[in-house]
């Protein structure tokens, strides 16, 4: 994670969370409750993750009150930062926690899927891996099922071991009436109107192994995600209407 500026002392020790939160790049972040932070089965492990762990615990919780220097200090929030995050990576699977992403995925706030064709899908923050320092978060599209990198460059700096590689699939488990239809509208690249040659049969083989796929499910009474063309653009239409409406 990044660095921050330095607060004064009665701004990060008595509302050290407040302040966590509140700072700008922290916004995929949610305030874990402070009885799973006071819960010492809720930290197993994270000791030997963590430098000054005992420190840092105290001023995440604010409860710290030691006197040191500047440079001790900044290693403290350091490791209180980094101990925040992992903290956070197993308080969002619980069912606090995931509630309170979900409010967070409802308002767009992890940002919105860039892709023309998934019309504006919010995305859900995840890790590529569970160990931290191996790779920054990822923005999962639950509509087109990829992933994307966050546009600014304070959240593309924050570790992805802080969200896991789980959470957003379990969001989805525990809340399957979020689970965004799943496009079948594809761009098809054309010149002066007709589709190029090598695109257009791959596109084609493609859509007859999908429609192949979806029957198989379907005998098999399977609930297969995808929405039709024609009722994906009627969906669209009458999300115009309600807007025009407003």
């Amino acid at each position: 994670m990044e660095d921050y500026g330095t607060e004064t002392e009665s701004d990060y020790t008595s509302y050290w969370r407040d302040w966590f939160i509140s700072t700008r790049g922290n916004e995929y972040f949610c305030e874990i409750d402070e009885d799973y932070l006071t819960d010492r089965f809720n930290l197993t492990g994270l000791q030997a993750e963590v430098q000054y762990y005992q420190y840092a615990l105290e001023l995440v919780t604010d409860v710290l009150d030691i006197e040191c220097d500047d440079e001790m200090r900044e290693q403290i929030e350091k490791s209180a930062r980094h101990l925040y995050g992992l903290v956070h990576a197993r308080f969002i699977v619980t069912t606090r926690g995931l509630a309170k992403m979900l409010e967070k995925y409802k308002k767009g706030e992890f940002g919105k899927c860039p892709r023309v064709l998934c019309s504006g899908q919010p995305l859900l923050p995840m890790g590529l891996h569970d160990n931290p320092g191996t790779s920054t978060v990822k923005l999962y599209c639950g509509r087109c099922e990829d992933l994307y990198n966050p546009k600014s460059s304070r959240h593309a700096a924050i570790d992805g071991a802080y969200f896991g590689t789980s959470f957003h699939n379990i969001l989805f488990q525990v809340y399957p009436a979020m689970v965004p239809l799943k496009s079948a509208r594809r761009y098809e690249p054309r010149v002066f109107g007709f589709r190029v040659h090598a695109a257009a049969t791959l596109q084609r083989w493609q859509e007859e192994g999908r429609g192949e796929l979806v029957e198989r499910l379907k005998e098999a009474r399977v609930e297969t995600g995808f929405v039709d063309e024609e009722e994906e653009e009627e969906e669209e239409d009458l999300d115009d209407d309600d807007d025009s409406k407003l």
